[in-house]
C-alpha cells in the first residue's frame, strides 16, 4: 500500500542524487531556507558585531554587543509570537516576514549604534546575496551533486583518464606544438596570475554556454529513452541541467589537471635553462633546479603558467567534444542516461505512491 516513510525514502534519494526538485511540492519556505536554518542563525548572530565601534572603549563595545544581541533575539522572538510559535523556537518555515527580519534587522544595528547608513546597505545586500546562494545551492541540489561526484570520484577519474588517452592523438597535434612555441612561452610567462585565472574562468563559462545550448535536445532524448513517468516540469529540467553541468565540470577538471601535470613534467625534462635564455623568457618569481639521472632539471613559475594555459585550451576542447564528438558524447551521456533512467523510474513510483498515500491521509 505504501507509507509516508517510503515517500521520505524516495525524497532522500532524489536529494542525494542532486535532484531535490523531483520532490513534489518542493517549497523554498519549507525545503530550502528551513534546511539552512543553522547557517542562517549563525550568520544572524555573528552580525551583532555590526553594533561595535573600534574607537569605543571595550566596555562600550561589550554593552553594544549585548544590546544588539537582545535586539536580534527579541526581534525574532516577537516575530515567532506573531506567527504563533514559541518565543525561543527556530522557524519551521521561512516566509517573507522571516526573510525580511533576517535581512533588515542586523543591518539596523550599525544605524542605531553609530548612524552608519552605508554599513546598513552593505549588511542588507550581503544578507540578500547569502539568501540567493542558499537558494541556488540547496534548492538546485549542488551539495547533493557534489557529494555524488565525490562518491564516484574513482570511477569518474577512470572514465576521464580513458577519455584523455583517446583524446591524446588529437591533443598532441596542437598541444605539443604550442608548448615548444616561443611566443606561447613569452605570452603566458609574462601574464599575471590573475589574468591566467580569468582566462580559465572565461573558458569554463564558454564551455558551459555551449553545453547549456545543447542540453535541451539532450534532455528530451534522455526522457524519451527513459520513457517512464510524466514529463519533467521546467524547473525540474533546470535542476537536471545544473546537475549535468556540474558533472561535466568534474570530468573536464580531471582532464585539464592531467594535461597540466603532463606538460609540467615534460617541460622539466625538455626545457633547460639554456632554452629559457635563448627564448628570452624569464623563469618567473621562483625556480628550482635539481639533478635527475645526472642531468639538471628546472621547474619554474613560467613553466607552470604555460602548462596551465595549455590545460585551459585542452579543457575547452574536451568539454566541447563531450557534446559534439560521437565517442566522447556517447561515453558521457550513456553513463548519465543509465543513472537517470533509474531515477525517472523511481520518480514514477514516487508519484504513484504519493497519489495513494496523500489522499488516504487527508
Amino acid at each position: 500500500m505504501g507509507t509516508p516513510v517510503e515517500l521520505v525514502k524516495y525524497e532522500q534519494r532524489f536529494r542525494r542524487a542532486g535532484l531535490p526538485l523531483f520532490i513534489e511540492d518542493f517549497s523554498p519556505t519549507h525545503d530550502i531556507f528551513a534546511r539552512a536554518t543553522p547557517v542562517l542563525a549563525l550568520v544572524f548572530l555573528a552580525e551583532v558585531l555590526g553594533a561595535i565601534e573600534l574607537t569605543w572603549h571595550w566596555w562600550q563595545n561589550a554593552l553594544a554587543v549585548l544590546g544588539g544581541l537582545a535586539v536580534l533575539i527579541g526581534g525574532f522572538g516577537l516575530l515567532n509570537g506573531m506567527r504563533g510559535r514559541p518565543f525561543w523556537s527556530f522557524p519551521t518555515r521561512f516566509g517573507t516576514p522571516e526573510l525580511a527580519v533576517f535581512v533588515l534587522l542586523p543591518a539596523l544595528l550599525p544605524v542605531v549604534s553609530h548612524f552608519q547608513w552605508k554599513q546598513f546597505l552593505g549588511v542588507a545586500v550581503s544578507n540578500l546575496v547569502l539568501l540567493g546562494l542558499v537558494y541556488v545551492v540547496v534548492g538546485y541540489g549542488l551539495i547533493g551533486t557534489t557529494i555524488w561526484g565525490v562518491r564516484r570520484l574513482a570511477s569518474e577519474l577512470a572514465n576521464s583518464l580513458a577519455s584523455l588517452i583517446r583524446a591524446l592523438p588529437l591533443l598532441l597535434v596542437f598541444s605539443l606544438v604550442l608548448f615548444v612555441n616561443t611566443e606561447m612561452w613569452q605570452v603566458f610567462a609574462g601574464m599575471p596570475i590573475a589574468f591566467i585565472v580569468l582566462s580559465a574562468i572565461a573558458f569554463a563559462l564558454l564551455s558551459d554556454l555551449f553545453l547549456v545550448l545543447r542540453l535541451p535536445q539532450e534532455l528530451d532524448k534522455i526522457e524519451r529513452d527513459a520513457g517512464t513517468g510524466p514529463p519533467l516540469r521546467r524547473i525540474q529540467r533546470l535542476n537536471l541541467s545544473i546537475s549535468l553541468v556540474v558533472r561535466q565540470w568534474m570530468q573536464v577538471l580531471v582532464v585539464s589537471a592531467g594535461v597540466g601535470a603532463f606538460f609540467v613534467a615534460f617541460g622539466m625534462l625538455a626545457i633547460s635553462e639554456k632554452i629559457y635564455t635563448g627564448w628570452g623568457v624569464e623563469t618567473g618569481s621562483w625556480s628550482y633546479t635539481f639533478d635527475l639521472l645526472g642531468h639538471p632539471v628546472l621547474i619554474s613559475a613560467a613553466l607552470v603558467k604555460v602548462a596551465v594555459g595549455i590545460a585551459n585550451f585542452t579543457g575547452l576542447y574536451y568539454s566541447i567534444s563531450l557534446m559534439t564528438d560521437a565517442t566522447y558524447r556517447t561515453e558521457f551521456l550513456d553513463n548519465v542516461t543509465d543513472e537517470l533512467r533509474t531515477l525517472f523510474t523511481a520518480r514514477a513510483e514516487y508519484l504513484e505512491l504519493r497519489s495513494r498515500v496523500l489522499p488516504a491521509e487527508s
